[in-house]
Formats: C-alpha cells, sequence, structure tokens
C-alpha cells in the first residue's frame, strides 16, 4: 500500500494539497447540482408544477431549472478555449483556480439568500456557481502535470478521484445530520434549513482551497497567451475527425449517452421530490447509497471491460441507463414506486462510474497518442454544449406535458442513439487508425 502513496517527486505533500481541492469542491457537485439545490429551486424558488410566468407563458419549476443548466453549460463552452489557452501558463493556473474557486464560493454562497419566487436571480447565482466550479476545473487538471511525473499521472488522478468522492459524500452526510438530527450536532429541531446546507457547500469548498493555495505552485513557463492558438486547436481536431473515423463515431456516442446520463442525475433529485414527495433527508441518503453503490460498480466495471473490452462494457452501461429512463417512466408499475425508486437507484450506481471509466479507457485508445492534449480539451469543450442539450430537452418535455415522467422518457433518446452509433465502433480498427495517423504525421 505504501508503493501506492510513493511518487517520483520529492515533495508528496503537493500531491495531497492537490487532491484535497477536490474533496472540497465536490461539495458543490453533491449538495448543490445533484441533490439538494436543484430540488429546492425546481419546488420552491421556481414554485415547483404551478411555476413562474415568463413572458405570459407559466413554465414548471424543472423546466426553468433545466433550462439554467443549460445556460450554464454554454456559458462554460464559450469560456473553454480562452480557459485551455490560460492553463498553459504555469504560475498563472494557480491564480485562475483561485479566482473560478473564489467566484464559485461566493455564489453559493449566495444561494443561501434565496426564497420563493426569486427564480431568476437564484438562476445567474447557481450558472455563476456552476461557471466557477467547470472553470476551476480546467485549471485543476491541469496542474496535475505540475505536481506529478507522468508516470504517476493515473495514480495521481486516482487520488484526486477518491479524495473527491469521500469529500462530496461526507458533506452530504454532514447536511443530512444537519436536516434530520441536528442534536447530534449540539442544537435544536427544526435549527437548520437547506438555505444553511448551501452555505456549508461553500465553507467546506473555500476551506479545502486554502492547502493548494498555500502548497501547489506551478512550473515557471515563458509561454504567452496563445487563445487564437486555442481556437485554432479546436478547428484542427474537428478536421481530424475525417481521418479517425472510429473515434469520430464513437465521439457522437459518447456525446449523446453522456449527456443522457449527466441529466439523469441532476435531474433524479427533483423527480424523487414532485413525483415521490420524498423528504429532502430521505433524498440525500438516497444519494449517499447511489455514491456507495457507484463505488463498487466502478471496480465491477473494470472486471467487466477487462474480460469483454470497453466497447462492450460501455454498451452494457448504456443497456442499464436505458432500463432506468424506462422504468422511471413507468415507475410503480411493481405497485410500490418509492421502493422501486430506490432500486433504480442501485442500478443507476452500478453503471454510474464504471460507464465513465469504460469510455475514457475507449478514448484513449482510438485517438493518436500525440493529440491527446488537443483531443482532450477538444473532447471537453464539445461535451460541455451537448451537456446543454439533455436538460433543454428534459425541461420542454416536462413543460409541454406537465410530467416529469415523459421528462424522463425523452431521455432514452440519448441513450438508444448513442449505443446505436458505439454499436459500429470496433476497437483494434480505432487502434489501427490511430497508429496510421500517426505514421502520416512522422512522414
Amino acid at each position: 500500500m505504501s508503493g501506492f502513496f510513493s511518487f517520483r517527486r520529492k515533495n508528496p505533500g503537493q500531491v495531497f494539497a492537490w487532491a484535497t481541492y477536490d474533496f472540497g469542491n465536490s461539495a458543490f457537485a453533491t449538495t448543490i447540482l445533484a441533490v439538494i439545490f436543484n430540488k429546492y429551486y425546481a419546488g420552491v424558488i421556481a414554485g415547483g408544477a404551478d411555476g413562474v410566468s415568463i413572458l405570459g407563458s407559466q413554465i414548471p419549476g424543472t423546466t426553468v431549472f433545466s433550462f439554467f443548466v443549460s445556460a450554464s453549460m454554454i456559458l462554460v463552452a464559450l469560456f473553454g478555449p480562452i480557459l485551455s489557452a490560460l492553463s498553459d501558463l504555469g504560475q498563472l493556473k494557480r491564480r485562475m483556480l483561485l479566482l473560478h474557486t473564489g467566484l464559485g464560493v461566493f455564489a453559493t454562497a449566495m444561494l443561501a439568500t434565496l426564497g420563493r419566487g426569486d427564480w431568476l436571480v437564484g438562476g445567474m447565482w447557481f450558472a455563476l456557481a456552476q461557471f466557477g466550479f467547470a472553470g476551476g476545473a480546467i485549471f485543476y487538471n491541469a496542474m496535475l502535470l505540475d505536481i506529478a511525473e507522468p508516470q504517476d499521472y493515473a495514480k495521481v488522478s486516482s487520488i484526486g478521484w477518491a479524495w473527491g468522492y469521500l469529500g462530496g459524500g461526507l458533506l452530504l452526510a454532514l447536511n443530512l445530520v444537519m436536516l434530520q438530527y441536528p442534536q447530534f450536532l449540539g442544537a435544536r429541531p427544526d435549527s437548520f434549513t437547506v438555505q444553511d446546507c448551501f452555505l456549508s457547500a461553500a465553507i467546506w469548498w473555500a476551506i479545502f482551497t486554502i492547502p493548494v493555495a498555500l502548497s501547489v505552485k506551478g512550473k515557471t513557463t515563458t509561454n504567452r497567451v496563445n487563445i487564437r492558438q486555442a481556437f485554432v486547436a479546436l478547428t484542427d481536431s474537428l478536421k481530424s475527425l475525417n481521418r479517425l473515423p472510429s473515434f469520430a463515431r464513437f465521439f457522437f456516442a459518447y456525446l449523446l449517452y453522456n449527456d443522457g446520463i449527466e441529466t439523469v442525475i441532476v435531474m433524479a433529485s427533483i423527480f424523487g421530490d414532485q413525483e415521490l414527495h420524498l423528504a429532502t433527508g430521505e433524498l440525500v441518503l438516497f444519494f449517499l447509497m447511489v455514491q456507495g453503490v457507484a463505488f463498487v460498480g466502478s471496480i465491477l466495471f473494470g472486471v467487466v471491460a477487462n474480460k469483454w473490452n470497453n466497447k462492450n462494457a460501455v454498451l452494457l452501461g448504456i443497456s442499464i441507463w436505458s432500463l432506468v429512463a424506462l422504468w422511471g417512466w413507468q415507475l410503480g408499475w411493481m405497485g410500490n414506486a418509492v421502493r422501486e425508486y430506490w432500486l433504480l437507484g442501485i442500478l443507476a450506481g452500478l453503471v454510474m462510474g464504471g460507464t465513465q471509466a469504460a469510455s475514457r479507457s475507449l478514448q484513449a485508445i482510438l485517438i493518436p497518442p500525440q493529440k491527446s492534449a488537443e483531443f482532450f480539451s477538444f473532447f471537453a469543450i464539445s461535451g460541455k454544449f451537448a451537456s446543454a442539450v439533455g436538460p433543454a430537452i428534459f425541461g420542454l418535455a416536462v413543460w409541454i406535458t406537465g410530467s416529469l415522467r415523459v421528462g424522463m422518457l425523452s431521455l432514452l433518446i440519448f441513450f438508444v442513439l448513442g449505443g446505436w452509433l458505439l454499436w459500429g465502433v470496433s476497437e483494434e480498427r480505432g487502434r489501427q487508425e490511430a497508429l496510421a495517423f500517426r505514421a502520416v504525421r512522422d512522414e
């Protein structure tokens, strides 16, 4: 075990300071984006099923929230190339990380001031918080090159992932205690509200940013900011798809099925609240269970990928996600909708992390090694644009039909089309295309 925590760099403290940031910012991903704030915004701030009146139209709260999620993703995608260019500058990485973190923490704290009817200002604060979270992640990921040697990238990255998983789960558990068992904290019943949970996410994020702010310094570089080159690189990546047909097919498949996955995760808490009338504490317990199952599922999926190959592992995951969307539409067909909701959580947890991990492994096989950094940026930015579509489709379906069940069903198209495209991908042919691309470049 000690070998796992040994690194080729002489300062392993930087590695743990870096990973601690993930421990902190995961509070936003869980408490704000996935579990508590999304439910509160859609159900209370934006009026729930009654919704709000916008330009003469009555729009359900879920739809309003989904549109703000889409808007925040588009905002991140538009600024993505600029942020990627800045992430090439060693000394500037930490400053930009702290700048985005400051924006995210402040906007998250402002969510605690919101109440019923504050849908516009609340949506704007949420979009800014999401921008700070996603923008900061760009610089956080780029700092990996400064604190670890190439041989240690996978090891160090996995440590950050694990710390993030732990941090987000611990704050959720703390939020559960605040809302359900305040006496354990020496407080009276009803001492804490959901707004206090939002504030706790901001404080948690800020506190666990301190180690990276004090300990991690970027490499000195003479590079200059070249924003134009960042946009040129995106264009070149798009042109390269013509010579990498297997990767191109996988790329569009990934955009589809991953958008469906992310939308299910973001909307699951709202679904549990408005369709099943689950209390916030019950939803927190539900997501803690999902995270625990996801941890085990990621390990099991690794075994499946090694035995069946990455593509077949992803197809298995997509099949189960399709079942989740269909079952969500017909939730209660076995006679107990709440129990079935928990069963769906177990199913989703089993494939949540594994589908993503197998997708990353497949991506690594299908792209030329010398283009990995360029395609990583292209993948990330394109993914943000695509991630705006799923919430918008879900929101429109709820708006038109008035049913969150139909909204869940609407996500099935992302899994069906994504699975169909992925079915035609050959790992071996894709590997040969990547090698041929490299050979031509080397001539």
